[in-house]
């Protein structure tokens, strides 16, 4: 597995350090000796680089994403990512089961540049392999496209090359920074943290049903962002391709700057980020290249500690498309890491979906359905190493469609579910410290 085989070298580096020891022990060490401690990179201004979610996105600086963390040849490294084993299976007659393997990882290589910080990064997945080209089974999914018919009720898998870029960030006064990113396969700023890198959904193998309303930029296949930020607020636009990734997972697409996003960042405090964005999006769907479409979307995350172990994060996002009309989808989910041993996720959408997303016969086109779905998983860990963790956990699903729908689905309320074996690196608090002038939120 691509995860596996980046997280091996962390773990024999992490293997010979004192990975358990305390934050506070740490602060009072010896600069030689605690030089020699995995700890999380400061950018500029101060700001911990454990806040960056996806792409150039923030996440509260309350919580965490599960990673690991070494020095190589002078550079910060950061690996982390998800592989999930599982079994998808979605009723009715529109549902499907599959045997399976999702999966993303991402390396991350920092180092001062020109009185900045330059980062590199690269996230592979190997889903086209391991979920196949038409995705995975998922009631009242819809977007993108499978031997030239557009995917309904399945996900479609992501490429190979989810990201690869650079971003440069420098300290331009003593309180504002600069942002510059650039990358031939990367995420504009528009959406919300990617549902993959939110605290509140990342042990959650199901991706939301209004992707395509809020965050399915994450991989764009040409980006160049630039902005500026202080220690709350962040400012950015870029210019970016629009069209979404074909059904060749394995290559890079033809690389564009048609579209256009802005995007505001607020962290007032040390457990929240709010963020809203607008794009003007050209050719999105490969099966409607003279359609384009607007897209404004808007998210709340709060996070928190819970114990010497976990951590509560939850997501609150409203997107809307605008393409000969508005359709708009609603966002709620929450994830608990309640211990070393125990996660808790759940997730509930309403949405508006058109009877050409959801290919449904008999109907105009540009009609809308009212959909929703309501979800609740738990992970159980098993086994925890040195650097990873390997748990065995599920996820249940039941969906909500209009009477008019109930023929097609067989019911009003049909139901899906994934059972799954997870690995991951495991959840640690990698010595973040309130920054000097940071205002502060809940301690603990």
């Amino acid at each position: 597995m691509v995860f596996a085989a980046l997280l091996v070298p962390c773990t024999v580096t992490l293997a010979q350090q004192h990975d358990t020891m305390p934050a506070q022990r740490r602060d009072t060490m010896p600069a030689q000796r605690r030089d020699t401690v995995p700890m999380a990179m400061n950018g500029p201004l101060g700001i911990s680089m454990e806040r960056m979610g996806s792409g150039t996105t923030w996440i509260p600086d309350d919580v965490t994403l599960p990673s690991r963390h070494f020095s190589l040849g002078g550079w910060g490294v950061m690996l982390h990512g998800f592989a999930f084993v599982q079994y998808d299976k979605q009723g009715g007659p529109r549902g499907d089961g599959q045997f399976g393997s999702l999966n993303w990882a991402m390396a991350m290589a920092s180092r001062p540049f020109a009185g900045g910080l330059l980062q590199f990064r690269f996230m592979p997945s190997l889903d086209p392999a391991t979920v196949g080209k038409c995705g995975y089974p998922l009631l009242l999914q819809s977007g993108e496209t499978c031997n030239g018919q557009p995917l309904v009720d399945r996900q479609h898998p992501h490429d190979l090359f989810m990201e690869l870029g650079a971003l440069y960030e420098r300290e331009i006064t003593r309180n504002t920074a600069l942002v510059l990113y650039a990358a031939p396969a990367g995420e504009p700023a528009l959406g919300p943290v990617a549902f993959m890198h939110r605290p509140s959904a990342m042990d959650n193998p199901l991706a939301p049903l209004g992707h395509h309303w809020q965050d399915a930029t994450h991989i764009a296949f040409g980006v160049v962002t630039t902005g500026i930020y202080t220690r709350v607020l962040r400012l950015e636009a870029s210019a970016f391709n629009g069209t979404e990734p074909d059904e060749s997972r394995w290559n890079f697409d033809p690389i564009e700057l048609n579209s256009f996003s802005g995007r505001i960042t607020v962290n007032p405090n040390r457990s929240w980020s709010f963020t809203a964005g607008y794009g003007s999006i050209k050719e999105p769907e490969a099966l409607a290249p003279e359609a384009s479409l607007h897209r404004l979307v808007a998210s709340a995350m709060y996070g928190r500690k819970l114990g010497q172990d976990g951590q509560w994060a939850t997501t609150a996002i409203y997107g809307a498309n605008e393409e000969d009309g508005w359709s708009a989808s609603g966002l709620l989910e929450s994830e608990a890491v309640l211990d070393r041993h125990n996660t808790l996720f759940g997730r509930a959408e309403v949405l508006q979906k058109s009877a050409a997303d959801l290919v449904v016969p008999g109907f105009p086109p540009d009609r809308n359905f009212n959909v929703g779905s309501l979800s609740l998983g738990y992970v159980r860990e098993l086994i925890r190493g040195h650097a990873v963790t390997i748990g065995v956990g599920g996820v249940g699903t039941i969906n909500f469609v209009p009477g008019a729908l109930d023929a097609t689905y067989g019911s009003r309320t049909p139901v899906g579910g994934m059972f799954f074996v997870r690995l991951r690196p495991y959840q640690r608090d990698h010595g973040r410290r309130p920054m000097e002038g940071m205002p502060s939120g809940h301690a603990h």
